[in-house]
C-alpha cells in the first residue's frame, strides 16, 4: 500500500510539471500565433475584401509582382478610386520626382474603375528615360486629381540615386493671378496666341525655395489641362513672397474660353479663365481666295480662247467701226486712197456742200484745193447787194 500510493504521487507530480511545461510553452508561443493566422488568411482577406476606400481616404494599388523584365507583364489592381474615372498606369524612373517626364509614356494602359472604384489592368513592362528606382503611377486624367503609386523594379534598368531636391519650401497663392499681353494683327491670321501668367507667391516653409518647377496646364471645354513643366529662376526666401512670370502659349488657330492652370509640388495653385478670339483674317483669306482665284481663271480662259478663235469678216466691220482699219483703209471710203471715185468729181461735191453750209474761216480759203490763183476771187471786188430804187 505504501508503494502504491509513493508511485501514485509520483505520478501526479509528473502530471503537473508536464501541465507546467505546455502552460509554460503555450505563453510562450501565444505572441506568435495571431500574426502567423493573420498572414496566411491575408490572401484570402484580400482576394475577397469588398471594393471600399482605404483606411486613410486615398486610393490604393498592388503589384501582381515586384519585379520583371522588360517585355513582361504586371497586374496591376486599385481600390478606393472614383467609380468610374478614367485612369493611366505608368511606369515611372526616379520615383518620379520629375514628373511624366521620367515615365514610359508610349508604353503607358488606360482603364476606367467599377461602380465600386476598383479596377485591375495588365501593364506591359517598358523601361522609363531614367533610372531606377521606379515606381507604377496610377493617376486620374479628368474630374477631381488623385494618384497613387507602388515601387516596382525593371529588371535590367540602371540604378542611380535619387537627385537632390532642389526645393525645400511650400508656395502658395497671396494674390490674385493676371494674364498679362494682347493680340496681335499675326494672331488675327490665326498665330499661336500668347499670354503671361503672373503669380503672387509667398513661400510657408522654413526653406528657402530656390528655382521651384512649375507645371502650366491649359484646357478647353471637358478636355483635362495638358501640362507642361516650366521653371522659374530665382529665389523665394523663407517666410517672404516674390512675383512669379511664367508665359502661357496655345496652338495656332486656337479660339475660344480657355482655362489656365499652374501646379506645384502635385497641388493646383491657380485656375485663370482665358477668353482667345477667333480668328477672322483666316476666314477673310479664305472668302477671298474663294472669290479671286476663280476670277482670274475665268479672265485667264476668256483671253486663251479671244485669241486661239477664228475672226469673222462681219465681226471685224463691228470691231474697227468708227476707227481707222489695218491697211491704210477708212470706214467712210471702205478703199485705200487713190482708188477710183476720188478725184475732181468728189472735191466738188464737198465744195458745194461747204458753200451751202456758209460756215467757215477766212483761212479756209486758202487751203481748199478746188481754187488757184488765176480763178481766185479777188479781194477788191465789193460784195455788196446794189441799192433798190428810191433809197437814199
Amino acid at each position: 500500500m505504501l508503494r502504491a500510493a509513493r508511485a501514485v504521487a509520483c505520478a501526479v507530480r509528473r502530471g503537473r510539471r508536464r501541465a507546467a511545461a505546455a502552460l509554460v510553452l503555450c505563453l510562450v508561443l501565444a505572441p506568435a500565433l495571431p500574426p502567423a493566422a493573420a498572414a496566411q488568411a491575408a490572401p484570402y482577406v484580400a482576394a475577397h475584401a469588398p471594393y471600399a476606400t482605404a483606411a486613410d481616404g486615398k486610393p490604393t494599388v498592388r503589384l501582381s509582382a515586384k519585379e520583371a523584365g522588360k517585355g513582361g507583364t504586371v497586374t496591376v489592381t486599385g481600390r478606393g478610386w472614383r467609380p468610374k474615372a478614367l485612369l493611366t498606369l505608368l511606369i515611372c524612373g526616379q520615383n518620379m520626382i520629375g514628373g511624366t517626364n521620367a515615365c514610359a509614356n508610349g508604353d503607358g494602359r488606360a482603364v476606367t474603375t467599377d461602380a465600386h472604384g476598383a479596377f485591375r489592368r495588365k501593364l506591359p513592362v517598358a523601361e522609363p528615360p531614367k533610372p531606377c528606382p521606379c515606381v507604377v503611377h496610377v493617376a486620374t486624367v479628368t474630374g477631381a486629381a488623385a494618384d497613387a503609386q507602388a515601387p516596382f523594379t525593371v529588371a535590367g534598368h540602371p540604378v542611380a540615386p535619387l537627385p537632390e531636391e532642389r526645393t525645400g519650401g511650400r508656395l502658395a497663392v497671396v494674390a490674385q493671378p493676371r494674364l498679362t499681353g494682347s493680340s496681335n494683327l499675326l494672331t488675327w491670321f490665326g498665330a499661336p496666341a500668347q499670354r503671361e501668367l503672373r503669380v503672387t507667391v509667398g513661400n510657408l516653409g522654413s526653406a528657402p525655395a530656390r528655382d521651384p518647377v512649375f507645371q502650366i496646364g491649359t484646357s478647353h471645354g471637358v478636355f483635362a489641362p495638358q501640362w507642361a513643366e516650366q521653371q522659374w529662376r530665382g529665389t523665394v526666401p523663407a517666410g517672404k513672397k516674390a512675383e512669379v512670370r511664367l508665359p502661357v502659349e496655345l496652338p495656332a488657330g486656337a479660339h475660344g474660353d480657355y482655362l489656365v492652370s499652374l501646379k506645384y509640388g502635385g497641388k493646383v495653385l491657380v485656375e485663370q479663365p482665358w477668353g482667345v478670339g477667333r480668328p477672322w483674317g483666316v476666314t477673310l483669306f479664305w472668302v477671298l481666295l474663294c472669290v479671286v482665284v476663280p476670277t482670274a481663271v475665268f479672265r485667264i480662259g476668256m483671253a486663251v480662247v479671244d485669241r486661239v478663235r477664228p475672226h469673222l469678216p462681219g465681226r471685224d466691220r463691228g470691231r474697227f467701226a468708227g476707227r481707222p482699219r489695218p491697211g491704210g483703209r477708212t470706214h467712210a471710203a471702205g478703199r485705200p486712197p487713190g482708188a477710183a471715185g476720188s478725184g475732181k468729181r468728189i472735191r466738188n461735191r464737198t465744195a458745194r456742200q461747204r458753200a451751202g453750209d456758209g460756215t467757215g474761216t477766212p483761212d479756209d480759203s486758202a487751203a481748199l484745193p478746188w481754187f488757184t490763183p488765176d480763178t481766185a476771187p479777188s479781194t477788191t471786188t465789193s460784195t455788196e447787194r446794189p441799192t433798190s430804187k428810191g433809197s437814199a
